[in-house]
């Protein structure tokens, strides 16, 4: 399994209307994204708009594809590009940084065993 953390930059006049719309998102947009193979799939949002998700994945660019296929995402994601600044094809989905992980506990844990 990996463990995938992206961010993206929400428009700050924008941020309670995005706040609003994930709590309670489409229920065919949870289900495609579960069999997609998004699992522990968590955003943080700070005040600045600088957005923060993580979740696990057996396979990124499978999961992106997956998801790429799913005819809710196209709508979810049109729906959703109007909150970011600065998303290249104009899409949250293909405009999100992946960071790289420098630590993980369990992983230090296991390492010492």
């Amino acid at each position: 399994m990996g463990r995938i953390c992206f961010t993206l930059q929400v428009r700050t006049g924008r941020l309670a209307e995005y706040r609003h719309r994930h709590a309670a998102v489409w229920p065919e947009m949870l289900a495609a994204l579960r069999a997609a193979g998004w699992q522990d799939y968590s955003l943080f949002l700070r005040d600045d708009g600088l957005l923060v998700g993580y979740f696990v994945t057996d396979d990124l660019d499978a999961a992106v594809a997956a998801m790429e296929r799913t005819e809710v995402n196209a709508r979810w994601q049109a729906e959703m590009a109007p909150f970011f600044v600065d998303l290249p094809d104009g899409r949250p989905d293909r405009g999100f940084l992946v960071l790289d992980e420098v630590f993980h506990l369990e992983d230090q844990w296991e390492g010492r065993a």
